[in-house]
C-alpha cells in the first residue's frame, strides 16, 4: 500500500504486478516484466516506486505513476523471495533462497 493509502499492489501468479486505486477499485496498471512468480512487493516511504521480487532471480524497480520498469537488478543465484525498502527509501534489501541477503542502493 502507498503511504497515503490511495493505492495497493498485488502480485498474481501470472508473473505480473497489478496496481489498484483503493477509492474506486479501478485497475491503474499491470506491470509486466518478470519471467516467473512475483513473491514480494515493497514501496519506499515517498510512494513513488514499487519494488518486486521474483522467482526469476531478479527484482525490479518500477515507476508507480507510469508503470515503467526503471531497473532490473540481478545478482542472486536463486529465487528472490523477499524485498524491503529501508525507512529512508535509499536502499533495497533482497533475500533469496541462494542463502544470501543483499543490500542495494535504490535506483
Amino acid at each position: 500500500m502507498t503511504p497515503d493509502g490511495s493505492k495497493i499492489a498485488s502480485g498474481p501468479v501470472d508473473h505480473s504486478i497489478k496496481i489498484w486505486d483503493l477509492s474506486t477499485g479501478a485497475l491503474l496498471h499491470t506491470l509486466i516484466g518478470h519471467a516467473d512468480v512475483v513473491d514480494s512487493i515493497a514501496m519506499p516511504p515517498d510512494g513513488s516506486k514499487i519494488v518486486s521480487a521474483s522467482w526469476d532471480k531478479t527484482f525490479k524497480v518500477w515507476n508507480l505513476k507510469t508503470g515503467e520498469c526503471l531497473r532490473t537488478l540481478t545478482g542472486h543465484t536463486g529465487n528472490v523471495l523477499s524485498v524491503a525498502v529501508t525507512p529512508d527509501g535509499r536502499q533495497v534489501v533482497s533475500g533469496s533462497n541462494d542463502r544470501t541477503v543483499r543490500v542495494w542502493n535504490m535506483p
